[in-house]
């Protein structure tokens, strides 16, 4: 293809709208615009003046498909700024609705978004139902995203926007009898899983290399909540430092902020956290997915999906090994007492690393707010990958649905979340 102008307005099987336009001349690729097309929504504005308790549940509607993310986090940040600990109860309910979550949003990428690119359908709903594996794979899409959704519900109220979340604890304790369902229910999956996590190392093989440094928070029980943040270069960044290094770039062409680590392009998610912490999953997971550990360190962008295979079964080894030793006790919230301090909250959303930072005021309102998102911090690479593919494949693509296909797996390979992203905000770094 010598000459080309295409303009993808609207990217399929992503959460939310993306687009994205190329410019081919004389075979040589001129230019490529990825940009986030979700309308400006200012939520870093809307936070100002509103009241610690009520802040996390409102900036969990900034997203439906990882809500409690932006909960959890919130929560980590509004407690920090009041130094509050959480008991140690409420951290391992955490972590289970957090693995909850893990579980579902990884199953709805790979199975809903992505398997159809694997079996060369264009949805999902288009799987041969007399097809054997194809029929398989098309019933564990639900029953493993059902899991992940229980396990949220019986720890938080609701799979989304949890509502017994609070500061300092929960409104509602999680019986203890119904989290127990949870063991036989996760257990069922874990088959499934394994063979979502084949299907991608065999068949997801579209080896486009990228030079990038990575980023993750990451501990010793890879629990997506605590850690340091560790980066490929080697250098280990306590929680509080990491906005020290997000540089904010301005694109006209996109209403998110986007981010390089210091001027350098980096990744956030779940390739990022298999690089940087494969040897912290659990036993388990370790034991039987070594054959796929192994390709890890990768800089092949479509590992990110293997990845997050990887993760739902870490996911679930580690809430059974919870849930067996849980003994749940009746216990009210610790009393938030209201002071002024500014508080970090970082935690390991699906797709990444997600910051709060809130400036609160003695009588606990929030003064200012800054979040910066995992797509934010990945778009520049998205745009940068799509740039490098289409080099050095651009003479061998045949037509332009072609170009648009492979595009947009590129996309989704990254999974990005354009509600999250979309805050518009110029930040300003003390």
């Amino acid at each position: 293809m010598h000459n080309l102008d295409l303009s993808i307005a609207d990217i399929a099987k992503i959460e939310g709208k993306a687009t994205c336009d190329i410019k081919v001349r004389d075979g040589k690729v001129q230019d490529v615009k990825f940009g986030i097309a979700e309308y400006k929504r200012f939520y870093t504005q809307a936070i100002r003046n509103k009241d610690i308790l009520a802040l996390p549940q409102l900036t969990a509607r900034i997203c439906g498909t990882c809500s409690n993310a932006h909960l959890l986090c919130a929560l980590n940040a509004v407690e920090d700024a009041i130094n509050l600990i959480p008991s140690e109860q409420t951290v391992l309910l955490r972590k289970l609705l957090h693995f909850g979550l893990i579980i579902r949003d990884h199953a709805l990428h790979l199975y809903i978004f992505v398997l159809p690119d694997l079996f060369g359908r264009d949805s999902i709903l288009d799987f041969d139902e007399n097809n054997p594996l194809e029929h398989k794979f098309l019933e564990a899409a639900f029953s493993v995203k059902a899991v992940g959704n229980n396990l949220s519900k019986r720890v938080g109220g609701r799979s989304v926007h949890a509502p017994f979340l609070t500061v300092g604890g929960f409104t509602r304790i999680p019986d203890e009898n119904e989290l127990k369902k949870s063991i036989t229910e996760l257990k069922g999956i874990r088959e499934n899983v394994l063979e979502l996590i084949d299907i991608f190392a065999k068949r997801d093989l579209c080896l486009i290399k990228e030079d990038l440094n990575f980023a993750a928070l990451i501990d010793d029980k890879y629990s997506f909540l605590d850690g340091d943040i560790l980066v490929s270069d080697g250098k280990k960044i306590p929680k509080k430092e990491y906005a020290k290094y997000l540089w904010h770039v301005v694109t006209p062409y996109s209403h998110a902020s986007r981010y390089t680590f210091s001027g350098k392009l980096y990744m956030v998610g779940a390739l990022a956290r298999l690089n940087l912490g494969k040897e912290n999953l659990n036993p388990r997971t370790l034991n039987d997915t070594r054959k796929y550990i192994n390709l890890f360190l990768s800089k092949n962008i479509f590992h990110n999906n293997l990845a997050q295979g990887i993760e739902i079964l870490h996911a679930i080894d580690s809430s059974i090994d919870i849930l067996n030793d849980l003994k749940v006790v009746n216990e009210k919230p610790i009393f938030p007492v209201r002071r002024e301090g500014i508080g970090i909250g970082i935690i390991e959303a699906p797709r990444g690393t997600l910051y709060y930072k809130l400036d609160v005021d003695q009588t606990g309102k929030v003064k200012d707010g800054q979040i910066v998102v995992p797509t934010g911090q990945n778009q520049i690479c998205i745009e940068r990958t799509i740039t490098r593919f289409l080099e050095k494949n651009i003479k061998v693509i045949k037509n332009r649905e072609t170009v648009e296909l492979e595009v947009e797996k590129i996309v989704r390979a990254y999974d990005p979340c354009m509600s999250c992203a979309s805050h518009f905000l110029k930040f300003k770094w003390s």
